[in-house]
């Protein structure tokens, strides 16, 4: 693979400099036993939450293994070291709860195809 040419390497930053202003990213993220929730709290004051057995990989994680939720350094995504699940916030916010396959056996032919695109 060759190296990116000086071009491209801007190109690549100035999309990261967008995408650190105005793609959803998680300030904080915990487990809610009382509601079987897992809380996200987002760096633009925004605050969301979604049933943690929805996500593919963690449909059968105890309530420890879910209560250990991490967020990625800057935020795109959450981490759970014990099931090796990653998955984006963004995709979460969408209904993404794992991959185009999962969502279909999960959730049926119906689900939104065309958010997974």
């Amino acid at each position: 693979m060759a190296d990116p040419t000086d071009a491209e390497f801007a190109a690549a930053e100035e999309r990261g400099r967008i995408a650190m202003v105005t793609e959803p990213r998680a300030k904080t993220a915990r487990y809610d036993a009382a509601t079987d929730r897992v809380i996200v709290e987002l760096f633009n004051g925004c605050t969301f939450m979604f049933p943690p057995r929805l996500v593919q990989g963690l449909e059968d994680a105890s309530e420890a293994e879910i209560a250990k939720v991490e967020t990625t350094p800057v935020g795109f995504g959450l981490h759970w070291e014990a099931s090796d699940v990653d998955i984006t916030v963004a995709g979460l916010m969408a209904g993404r709860f794992g991959t185009a396959r999962y969502m279909v056996e999960r959730f049926g032919p119906g689900w939104n195809a065309v958010a997974a695109e």
